[in-house]
């Protein structure tokens, strides 16, 4: 048998490391027996405990993570557990392109988290509908009592040239990409506004930002995902819930046969986490900024407004002529600058018809 007799159980988790030794029990000397034992002796493994160096803590704060139960998400997952948090580990468990389903992909890093001593519980439900975002949220206030951090991760891939590409194979993507953001986000924002606090991450990616062939309904939802972060930052504002995006090129099954070989071997998702656990700390203050990451490259993405040219003398439209002579200051990038919101836009540019100045 194995012995734990003479440890405290707060030493003993499931997936504990241990080591055995062969022990002797007794010795009935009347009878000439000697009984002996196997000994289980607890190895130290990594828990979530602070270690040295570590400033961008989590503890006390709760975790949402969908899509968590492989590549990015599930890299997310641990690594905030291990700084901390307590993490609500989404994923239905179905294949790339969104059939099927199943428990396991989901549990197995529950188990993971636990095994390093953290808190984790699995749910399974989809983000594609009102229902399931509710059930996700829901899940996270049950098990801790509230939220304080969403990583809209969950994704399908159903990739087909725009001819080839059928109604139902548009709609699910957006289903899962875009609504099903929408529809964890919603219930999450309102938890996070009524507490005063929370980060919300939002999935971009390089197709959304700079097209990719093949790609256009992945493309499509990955762009409107900006859209609604760069509103979302605005209606969270004044109750410190911040929103951003991250752009990952990293090795998952989503993208096996989009990347080359050789760069495949060289993207694994531990290279993405470190920006997106900056971006839940409570260290982190932006709050609408896109941001490319991948093989330990960071860099930040913006949509950026050149400075244009006022056509025609504001009274009547001018005409296509007019754009024509006009195009290469039209089309000049040079001094192009950021606006925080329409409003800001509208100011610019109204401003800039008032005195026939340059946009």
């Amino acid at each position: 048998m194995a012995d734990f007799t003479d440890c405290e159980l707060s030493e003993v988790r499931v997936g504990q490391p241990v080591s055995l030794a062969f022990r002797r029990r007794y010795v009935d000397r009347d009878r000439g027996f000697t009984g002996y034992f196997w000994k289980a002796i607890p190895q130290p493994s990594e828990d979530v405990s602070a270690r040295e160096g570590e400033s961008v803590r989590f503890d006390g704060k709760v975790a949402v993570v969908t899509g968590a139960g492989g590549g990015l998400g599930r890299v997310y997952a641990i690594e905030l557990a291990k700084r901390g948090a307590k993490v609500v580990v989404n994923d239905p468990g179905g294949a790339r392109d969104g059939s099927g389903g199943g428990t396991g992909p989901a549990d197995r890093v529950v188990e993971e988290i636990r095994a390093l001593g953290g808190d984790a519980v699995a749910n399974y439900d989809s983000v594609s509908t009102a229902e399931g975002g509710e059930a996700i949220v829901n899940n996270a206030i049950d098990a801790f009592g509230r939220l304080d951090i969403l990583i809209n991760n969950a994704g399908i891939l159903r990739d087909k040239t725009l001819i080839k590409l059928e109604p139902d194979e548009w709609a699910a993507v957006e289903s899962v990409h875009l609504h099903g953001a929408y529809n964890v986000s919603r219930q999450a924002f309102s938890r996070m506004r009524e507490q005063g606090h929370g980060r919300i991450i939002v999935t971009a990616s390089a197709a959304g930002l700079y097209g990719n062939f093949g790609q256009a309904n992945y493309s499509a939802a990955k762009m409107a995902l900006v859209g609604v972060m760069n509103t979302l930052k605005l209606e969270g504002e004044k109750h410190n819930v911040r929103i951003n995006a991250v752009a990952p090129i990293a090795a998952t099954r989503m993208t096996e046969d989009i990347l080359p070989p050789a760069m495949f071997e060289k993207l694994g998702p531990e290279f993405v986490a470190p920006l997106v656990l900056y971006l839940c700390s409570d260290s982190c203050t932006e709050s609408g900024m896109i941001f490319n990451a991948g093989m330990g490259c960071f860099n930040r993405a913006a949509v950026v407004t050149g400075p244009g040219a006022v056509v025609g003398d504001g009274r009547t439209p001018p005409t296509p002529e007019q754009i024509a002579a006009q195009w290469d200051a039209i089309n000049e990038m040079s001094g192009a600058v950021e606006f925080y919101n329409t409003a800001a836009f509208l100011g610019h540019m109204l401003e800039a018809i008032s005195s026939k100045a340059t946009l």
